[in-house]
């Protein structure tokens, strides 16, 4: 079982920024896809990034591409959501999820994830 925990949430104005972090004690995290989620009250969660295990695979929902960046440092087993410009329509639940075998039309696909971390709120409002 392989356990993520996020951190970096809060409360920020709009046009701020956010560092996300997702860890893991996971030996071979180094193979999985990464990938963060957002969820708000009454809708399903929502692809955001993901990232590949050598990191020169990057993907970015429409509605972040340009603002947001997503790393991964596998040696700190950490993957890193970087959020610029902030909207008050990016706030939520964000989730990271991994997994080992995804193929590459499932990335952006929640369902297809195996594991998932608890969430960290993420509030932009003036």
């Amino acid at each position: 079982q392989v356990q993520l925990v996020e951190s970096g949430g809060g409360l920020v104005r709009p046009g701020g920024s956010l560092r996300l972090s997702c860890t893991t004690s996971e030996r071979t995290f180094r193979n999985y896809v990464v990938g963060w989620f957002r969820q708000t009250p009454g809708k399903e969660r929502e692809f955001v990034a993901a990232i590949k295990w050598n990191s020169r695979h990057t993907y970015y929902a429409d509605s972040v591409k340009g603002r947001f960046a997503i790393s991964r440092d596998n040696s700190e087993k950490t993957v890193n959501l970087l959020m610029n410009s902030l909207k008050p329509e990016d706030t939520g639940v964000y989730y990271c999820a991994a997994d080992q075998r995804l193929i590459q039309s499932s990335i952006t696909t929640a369902a297809a994830y195996d594991y998932w971390g608890q969430g960290t709120q993420v509030t932009v409002s003036s």
